[in-house]
């Protein structure tokens, strides 16, 4: 066993109140780890998309929760939104600096889930059998 002076990540989170109910952690994780929030987070991790594109790439949202999400991290300051006067007007979306910062963790964890959820999902017992 491997002694050590830092403080486990778990440790911080208590100690910081980070796990509890009131804490606003809650509702940041809530708008980024969201089913949508992550796929358009995803989407917009390489280059700004305009609406339409992201519709298409982002396969199964609807619009209402599109905007809705994007919304959303746009008030987080995740997401940037820009329309350009013309007709019809043309809106396009990229991550900000902090929205860049936060894919830079959020990938990884995509790209594990990619590479792992053939095999969780085949794994699943079946409920009955679950007792």
């Amino acid at each position: 066993m491997t002694v050590s002076n830092e403080v486990s990540l778990l440790d911080r989170m208590l100690g910081d109140g980070l796990l509890a109910s009131a804490c606003p952690t809650r509702e940041v994780l809530d708008h980024i780890t969201s089913r949508w929030g992550v796929l358009l987070l995803v989407a917009l991790s390489e280059r700004p998309m305009r609406w339409g594109e992201l519709r298409r790439v982002v396969d199964g949202i609807s619009e209402k929760m599109l905007a809705q999400t994007l919304r959303t991290l746009e008030v987080d300051g995740i997401v940037h939104r820009e329309v350009t006067p013309s007709v019809p007007p043309r809106v396009d979306y990229w991550l900000t600096d902090r929205g860049r910062s936060l894919v830079q963790h959020l990938l990884p964890l995509v790209s594990w889930v990619a590479d792992h959820a053939d095999e969780i999902v085949a794994g699943r017992r079946p409920a009955a059998s679950r007792t």
